[in-house]
């Protein structure tokens, strides 16, 4: 199953990098979201897609918008990552288990590989996939 343009995002609750459970509806009525999909933490490409997101909070913060960046690695594996690369406003969610459940429920899970596919959404306030 794929989301498509104009369908309410389908409701997930992950672990944050510090662990805490973080639900995509808790945002509703307060943000706008951009869900980002990736494939692993510490890869080059996702390092660099990362990167340039943690450059741009401040546009994202403008725009009332949160960012979640998301990937099949552990919470810990995302906490890392983030102190790595020096995030502070984007939120790194663990698809971890079970594996890819989120990333499978927005069409984006590669089962060959074992990871999501780079791919971002955007939620609007309401909920609906802009």
């Amino acid at each position: 199953m794929s989301v498509e343009i104009g369908q309410e995002a389908p409701d997930f609750e992950v672990r944050d990098q510090n662990g805490t459970p973080v639900r995509l509806s808790s945002f509703r009525g307060q943000k706008n979201v951009v869900l980002v999909f990736f494939p692993l933490a510490f890869s080059g490409i996702c390092t660099t897609q990362l990167t340039e997101i943690g450059g741009n909070e401040a546009r994202y913060a403008d725009a009332d918008a949160q960012v979640i960046a998301i990937s099949v690695d552990s919470h810990y594996a995302q906490s890392a990552f983030a102190d790595q690369i020096g995030l502070e406003g984007t939120v790194m969610a663990a698809d971890f288990e079970p594996k890819g459940a989120v990333a499978r429920e927005y069409g984006v899970y590669l089962d060959e590989r074992g990871v999501s596919t780079r791919a971002s959404f955007v939620i609007d306030k309401e909920g609906v996939v802009r």
